[in-house]
């Protein structure tokens, strides 16, 4: 399964208007990093495809299904066609479940994007996208959701925090912001604090001019080198009390991307996938990148 993605953009296509968005992203995403496009939509016929029972007329109304999606499919490969006539877009319309299929193909691929849906404040993320991202290693995921159109040229945020997921999260930025030729924001916050920091900071008895020194330390030594590797790449730091899912929400409302590394750890879904990382998914007006713990 994975073969036919190794080193592809994939993009996951659920003929909603989110996927249709994700799809236009990823061919862009595509052309710029000069790979192949794979549009995949995966059919979750309750039937398997070699099953061994048949109902009578399945056949009758699975192949008119899949003609039907092939035509859509056909449209897409068109339409990315238009962003660059040389891009190799190719499509594939398998049978399974589109969690164990897209897991397979992003093992191999060079990024995994998907539509996330419109969502309100209480809503999740939807259930294909949840759970490919709480999916440990595999390439980057991106989540693109319904939203505001932001100029390209907006700068690209990433969250800092020492970590080796944010190691590989910044590595991903640097390298969209110089092809994108836009700015990158390093975010650093550090309060997981129950209450609002600001209100208890002069009550507090904590040496907190060390505390954002050694913040600062931690970010100047997590973009050290970056600079020389992309010179043409104007870095902003932004070091803040806040809990990180707040600042890093502010920086995105005029970004282009958001760049996260998911630290999930425990059993449910949304441990796995990390409860910052879950928030911005769900809530970033702009696309966001998860770059998964191996």
């Amino acid at each position: 399964m994975s073969g036919t993605s190794s080193g592809a953009v994939v993009v996951g296509f659920d003929l909603s208007e989110s996927s249709r968005r994700a799809v236009r992203w990823a061919a862009r995403e595509s052309a710029g990093r000069g790979r192949s496009l794979l549009l995949v939509h995966v059919l979750t016929w309750p039937f398997e495809e070699h099953a061994a029972i048949r109902v009578p007329g399945e056949g009758n109304v699975v192949e008119p299904l899949q003609q039907a999606l092939r035509r859509e499919l056909a449209g897409l490969v068109e339409e990315c066609h238009e962003v660059d006539p040389r891009m190799e877009v190719r499509s594939e319309l398998p049978f399974g479940d589109p969690v164990q299929v897209l897991a397979a193909m992003a093992v191999d691929a060079e990024l995994l994007v998907l539509g996330g849906p419109q969502l309100e404040a209480a809503v999740g993320l939807g259930a294909t996208s949840a759970e490919l991202l709480a999916t440990r290693g595999g390439s980057p995921v991106v989540v693109v959701r319904d939203g505001r159109d932001i100029a390209e040229s907006a700068p690209v945020v990433v969250g800092v925090d020492g970590s080796a997921t944010s190691r590989a999260a910044i590595g991903f930025a640097f390298d969209f912001a110089s092809r994108n030729r836009c700015d990158l924001v390093g975010v650093h916050a550090w309060s997981d604090l129950p209450l609002d920091p600001f209100s208890w900071v002069g009550k507090w008895e904590l040496p907190w001019s060390e505390v954002r020194e050694d913040a600062e330390g931690l970010v100047a030594e997590s973009l050290a080198g970056w600079g020389e590797r992309y010179p043409d790449v104007k870095v902003r730091r932004v070091v803040t009390p806040e809990k990180p899912r707040q600042a890093l929400l502010r920086e995105a409302e005029q970004a282009s991307l958001l760049v996260v590394g998911s630290h999930g750890r425990g059993r449910v879904r949304r441990s796995l996938l990390g409860s910052v990382s879950h928030a911005v998914v769900n809530r970033a007006p702009c696309p966001v990148a998860v770059l998964r713990a191996a």
